[in-house]
């Protein structure tokens, strides 16, 4: 079942994640900008944290978990090891959430409509492993450039 690979590609990206986090050699460069990189990797760190615990673990698993999406990209200076935590944190929500899932489930529609049409929550699964991919690289970019 699609949630299987799912869990696969979280959990393959949500570790990758925390390894990049955990190579930063100097922790104050995980918040730093510079000239066009205006997203440091903290910040892209909260929201991927934000928008999986959000769209994943409180929408699909009701783990009550409340969005602060303003917050994802003003914190600053959170440490390395919280971030790590909140990752780990993560994959066990996400892993949870999709394993309760059914087939039933997948082909409903995703409530709330994220985007200007409505789709099912296999769709917006496959587009939330997607976007975290496209930040993960984001991330890499940003420790190989801004890392020194």
């Amino acid at each position: 079942m699609l949630t299987e690979t799912l869990i696969k590609l979280f959990n393959r990206d949500l570790n990758k994640l925390i390894e990049e986090i955990s190579q930063y050699n100097d922790d104050a460069n995980i918040w730093k900008i510079d000239g066009l990189i205006t997203n440091s990797a903290g910040a892209l760190s909260l929201h991927i944290l934000g928008n999986l615990n959000h769209f994943i673990g409180s929408i699909l698993g009701n783990s009550g978990y409340e969005r602060q999406r303003g917050l994802e990209f003003s914190l600053e200076d959170v440490p390395k090891s919280e971030l790590i935590q909140q990752f780990e944190d993560t994959i066990v929500i996400v892993e949870s959430t999709l394993k309760n899932l059914t087939s039933k489930d997948l082909q409903a529609e995703y409530k709330p409509q994220v985007f200007k049409e409505p789709m099912t929550t296999e769709y917006f699964l496959v587009h939330l492993a997607s976007h975290l991919a496209y930040h993960l690289g984001q991330i890499n970019y940003h420790r190989r450039l801004l890392d020194k």
